[in-house]
């Protein structure tokens, strides 16, 4: 209660603005990211990216498909010169880049950052690597820059991309109606978060499933990733 009596918030007296994410490497067991550089990655990733011949990876996000190495590395280039969002590549155990992810809506002050333009390659899809990637960004953002609120949004029809996001311990917070128009069609945001109290538990649930003890001879996990709500 303030002096009013009327109902308020949890004080935050020792809080201090984050650091802003920086172009620097994350280094897991079975992946690795990279700041996005188009002469380093478009090529790889135009590569994956053709394994979905139907081009489905791209329906539910603002830009592509590309129809040539050449298009997408322009596209590259421009996100290269940005710092929100902040892309990083994403590189498989062999050093081939499969997929992209990134910061964005990166507000220190508040002490909120978003994941997402989330693309994987038919290579990334379903992988240790691909949930490794995920984890690794959510313990940069929470653990070494010390934000207190990770965001997810997504098409509220992109069935997949909820899916992703309750099994990787993200909490459902509601549907922003018309929320924008993309690709000449209408999009419903469906929102997301992990705040810093939920964290901990979230990181335990993510290192128990990344263990090497978790996947049997031919890479199948023993236990599926269950991380609390």
């Amino acid at each position: 209660m303030d002096q009013e009596g009327l109902p308020v918030g949890a004080p935050l007296p020792d809080w201090k603005p984050c650091a802003r994410p920086g172009r620097h490497e994350l280094i897991g067991r079975s992946c690795r990211l990279e700041p996005l550089a188009a002469e380093r990655h478009a090529a790889d990733l135009f590569e994956a990216y053709a394994v979905d011949a139907a081009g489905i990876g791209w329906t539910y996000l603002p830009y592509g498909p590309f129809d040539s190495v050449d298009a997408f590395g322009s596209w590259v280039a421009d996100m290269c010169s940005r710092d929100d969002p902040l892309f990083f590549a994403i590189l498989d155990g062999s050093g081939v880049a499969v997929g992209v992810a990134s910061y964005l809506r990166i507000n220190p002050e508040m002490g909120s950052i978003e994941v997402g333009h989330i693309h994987f390659s038919p290579v990334l899809q379903r992988t240790v690597e691909a949930t490794e990637a995920m984890y690794l960004m959510a313990r940069r953002a929470f653990d070494e820059l010390g934000y207190r609120r990770y965001e997810w949004k997504c098409d509220d029809l992109n069935a997949p991309s909820r899916r992703a996001a309750g099994r990787l311990g993200f909490v459902y917070e509601g549907t922003f109606r018309q929320d924008r128009i993309y690709k000449g069609r209408n999009r419903d945001t469906a929102w997301y978060s992990i705040t810093d109290g939920e964290w901990p538990a979230v990181r335990a649930a993510f290192e128990a499933w990344l263990e090497p003890a978790n996947f049997d001879a031919r890479g199948r996990q023993l236990t599926s990733l269950s991380t609390p709500k």
